[in-house]
């Protein structure tokens, strides 16, 4: 089936093929991508046949030797990696965690999945009792592992900032009772942001997602606070004192595209301008009857946008080496592990999403969907079937990833837009795949453009 796959393509100037079990990755000569869709079909005497006069026979033959060498040397038309029966995290550790502190939230952005922060119940805020419990719940179910993530999400987390506060100094207590490091991330609005959370958020998280989605016409159409106005002129100098006090820590201020921001790059290009290098714009999961969802008839626009951005992308790092875009930013070494690459995020298993009444769901973008309620605080992980479930989840037992070429860097796709789009776990959201690909080849052929 996928043995001897590769992917071929050209962009922004580069030839680049793509040995998808191996992962080597390669910047060819045009000679060797042409020979390329021949090599495993013809003979060498039929390929010098058919190239000969335009490259001459010394170079075909030297390509079709190099091209050998390769496939020989398992980076060319590897054979697939043979797991077997996948054991993945068979000891249940739990490395990751997502406190929901707050089901309320100050904006009501149209598309928001949590449904204005209450995620399809009742409004409420965590108490530091069920905060503090969350935290004791993954010391001990962490195992070995000393490196945990902790993300203080919401609705709006700072509507609940004093618990915020206090559940980062019970961290700190627990970090010591049992040698454990938590790795703190906050993801707010901004629009509760003054000079002293700034300064606390600065001291003590180690990442921060700033959501914004990019120009003030854009955002405000889309993010609207509680009494219907635009919500841009009030968070963007908060954001922007932020990231301009917090020096070389990490952050991302993050969009979300819609149908209605097609030219998203222009969004991307704008957080730049006003002075952010780290940048994320995402696209938006609905169901396709809203009148801002991404549908079908959009898709080949959004990946045209895509490959616009990337050229621009291209000319920006050239100059400006510190400009990120989350979606352009590729490990090519290998890594993570070859287990993570088929298992994914972890949601469900290594990461799990808590309320504010202490109930523990897959990831946030499951929360409040009762037939994926997988236990609680309290008690523990009841709903092990669940928790089988998602750890089958896999690029392996998911029909349409079996043969796709991006199967190791994508890991299957998100649970919860394959859920949302199919009620279905393993069959994958298209859409979300199409530019997932995308984004791929993109920054390949950005890293190939950028590493000469």
């Amino acid at each position: 089936m996928a043995n001897g796959q590769i992917h071929k393509y050209y962009l922004n100037n580069r030839y680049i093929v793509l040995d998808v079990n191996s992962g080597a990755v390669h910047v060819v000569d045009k000679i060797v991508y042409d020979i390329l869709d021949y090599y495993k079909k013809e003979s060498l005497e039929e390929i010098s046949s058919r190239f000969s006069s335009i490259y001459g026979n010394k170079a075909v033959l030297d390509v079709y030797q190099e091209i050998m060498k390769l496939e020989e040397d398992g980076l060319l038309f590897s054979e697939e990696r043979q797991l077997g029966n996948i054991s993945y995290n068979k000891d249940n550790i739990i490395k990751a965690m997502c406190l929901h502190v707050a089901h309320d939230c100050n904006l009501t952005c149209r598309y928001c999945f949590a449904s204005q922060g209450d995620f399809k119940g009742e409004r409420s805020l965590m108490s530091l009792e069920v905060g503090k419990k969350a935290l004791e719940f993954l010391v001990k179910n962490s195992g070995n592992r000393r490196n945990l993530e902790v993300d203080f999400f919401g609705g709006e987390p700072l509507m609940n900032f004093q618990v915020v506060k206090d559940l980062v100094s019970y961290g700190r207590q627990l970090e010591k009772e049992y040698n454990k490091n938590f790795r703190f991330t906050i993801t707010t609005n901004g629009v509760l942001l003054d000079g002293d959370k700034i300064d606390f958020i600065n001291e003590n998280m180690d990442n921060v997602v700033l959501s914004l989605d990019g120009r003030k016409e854009i955002n405000d159409y889309m993010r609207k606070t509680i009494n219907g106005d635009g919500s841009y002129d009030v968070i963007l100098p908060k954001f922007k004192n932020m990231v301009e006090k917090r020096g070389d820590k990490d952050y991302y201020i993050r969009g979300t595209f819609t149908n209605k921001n097609l030219d998203f790059s222009k969004d991307a290009l704008h957080f730049y301008d006003e002075g952010f290098k780290k940048i994320s714009i995402e696209p938006v999961v609905t169901s396709e009857d809203m009148d801002y969802a991404l549908r079908e008839e959009h898709l080949d626009r959004v990946l045209e946008e895509y490959e616009k951005f990337s050229r621009e992308y291209i000319r920006i790092k050239k100059r400006d080496k510190d400009f990120y875009f989350f979606h352009f930013m590729i490990d090519l070494s290998q890594g993570p592990c070859i287990l993570k690459r088929v298992t994914g995020c972890g949601a469900g298993s290594e990461y799990l999403a808590v309320t504010p009444e202490g109930e523990l769901y897959p990831c946030h973008q499951f929360v409040g969907e009762e037939e994926f309620k997988i236990g609680d605080i309290f008690k523990g992980i009841e709903d092990t079937h669940l928790r089988d479930r998602f750890k089958m989840a896999n690029i392996f037992n998911k029909e349409e990833c079996r043969d796709c070429w991006a199967k190791y860097y994508c890991s299957g796709g998100c649970h919860a837009n394959a859920y949302y789009t199919h009620g279905n776990l393993m069959k994958p959201y298209r859409l979300g795949c199409e530019m997932e690909k995308k984004r791929i080849e993109c920054a390949i052929s950005i890293l190939a453009n950028l590493e000469e």
